[in-house]
């Protein structure tokens, strides 16, 4: 337990909002005690009383010390007071932890515009490492899943897939809460509801409910207080092409996202139908006005690249002045990136959007790692070509628990480090 004045100090750190509070405090209160003067020069003269109650038989220097520490400290004490009658009935905590809070919420306040771009279990990842150090985050996401619970509503309802925003709201919102535990419930049994998540069929009824899907994103975040918001990429209704090559056969075409990993052949190109679909307006002013953007980590051919195939968001990318960054996979995908190093990553990105979209790339450096990886699955190695025009940055960033997936924690701090 910290001393009680390690934790008051804290208060005054700047930017916590509080000192310009005080000092208008300070200002009223001399206002006031200026008007009390005022009004007792009027009724003068005083009861003899006053002579001993005002101490005028101690020199005056010495008589304004002794007021001013008497009265700064029934203000502290006053101020205490109140913090803790006010805040007691709405929390479980002493001071030391409502100051903390208070404190780490406002350095959260002041950090940097991150747009974090792609889907899947990778976005969710790094949504839950930045929100620790930035509220200011916006959550790009792609419109083309079409598999499990979020395709059966997208065909059945034809709304757009929930799944994906439903992960980056838990991702956003406290992992301990009940609420997020219920939004990520899954049912088990039962005809109609077996396979979908709560979350998913809450989004869906939102939709309903306020009549569009983008509003329905932002209630449910609003559910969960989440710390920073989800947007689609576009609102348009599309699907996820690609063209597969396998021997004999040559060059196939599979649509839908969901099928693209479990078709035969490596992928080619990928691609939207209709390729102009129009960029969510919201999402575009998040990218320009941004300090960082990332692209993954994730799938990338069915999370990432979805979202940089809609025309506007490209562009809005490659025009905004932030810090672009592409996260490369720690490790490899079957059926989407068998096989590849970062370098291969890299290139399959520039193939569908253009070179220099992302001029550095972050990668793990750490391959001394051991874990039963699937048939096919392995670390990517931090193997670019020698005259690569990006900036090739590397950390640890494996997840010791889950080796094939980042730490969340190790991941946000190596893209804070870039900003500053």
């Amino acid at each position: 337990m910290k001393r009680w004045w390690e934790t008051s100090l804290k208060w005054l750190t700047p930017g916590l909002g509080v000192k310009r509070w005080l000092l208008l405090l300070a200002v009223g209160i001399a206002i006031l005690s200026l008007g009390i003067d005022f009004l007792l020069r009027e009724a003068y003269p005083l009861p003899g009383i006053f002579y001993y109650l005002t101490f005028q038989f101690i020199p005056r220097g010495l008589r304004a010390v002794l007021f001013g520490i008497v009265g700064v400290t029934t203000v502290v004490a006053a101020l205490v007071g109140l913090h803790r009658a006010l805040l007691s009935p709405f929390i479980e905590a002493d001071l030391e932890t409502v100051t903390e809070a208070i404190y780490h919420h406002r350095r959260r306040e002041q950090g940097p515009k991150v747009v974090a771009i792609g889907g899947g279990h990778g976005l969710s990842t790094l949504l839950r490492g930045l929100k620790r150090y930035t509220t200011n985050i916006t959550a790009i996401v792609t419109v083309a899943d079409d598999g499990g619970s979020s395709g059966r509503l997208r065909r059945e309802l034809g709304v757009l897939p929930p799944g994906d925003f439903r992960n980056c709201i838990a991702a956003l919102a406290d992992d301990e809460s009940l609420t997020t535990q219920l939004f990520q419930y899954r049912f088990g049994d039962g005809n109609g509801l077996n396979g979908h998540s709560f979350g998913n069929l809450f989004i869906t009824a939102m939709a309903e409910v306020t009549g569009s899907f983008e509003r329905a994103i932002l209630e449910s975040g609003r559910v969960l207080a989440i710390r920073g918001r989800v947007l689609p990429s576009t609102l348009r209704d599309v699907t996820l092409m690609a063209d597969l090559r396998a021997e004999p056969v040559g060059i196939s075409r599979v649509a839908g996202e969901s099928r693209i990993t479990q078709a035969e052949g490596a992928i080619e190109r990928v691609y939207l139908e209709p390729d102009d679909a129009p960029a969510y307006p919201e999402a575009v002013r998040a990218i320009l006005e941004a300090d960082l953007i990332v692209a993954g980590p994730g799938s990338l051919y069915t999370s990432v690249l979805p979202n940089l195939l809609v025309p506007d968001v490209r562009r809005a990318v490659a025009a905004s002045p932030a810090v672009r960054v592409y996260v490369c996979n720690v490790a490899t995908q079957r059926g989407e990136t068998d096989g590849y190093t970062v370098g291969d990553h890299v290139a399959a990105l520039e193939k569908h959007v253009g070179a220099g979209l992302f001029p550095v790339v972050l990668a793990n450096d750490n391959l001394d790692v051991t874990f039963d990886a699937p048939p096919g699955v392995r670390l990517v190695p931090p193997e670019v070509p020698p005259k690569a025009h990006y900036r090739l940055v590397t950390a640890d960033l494996i997840d010791r628990a889950r080796p094939w997936r980042h730490d969340s924690d190790k991941l946000a701090q190596a893209l804070l480090r870039l900003v500053k």
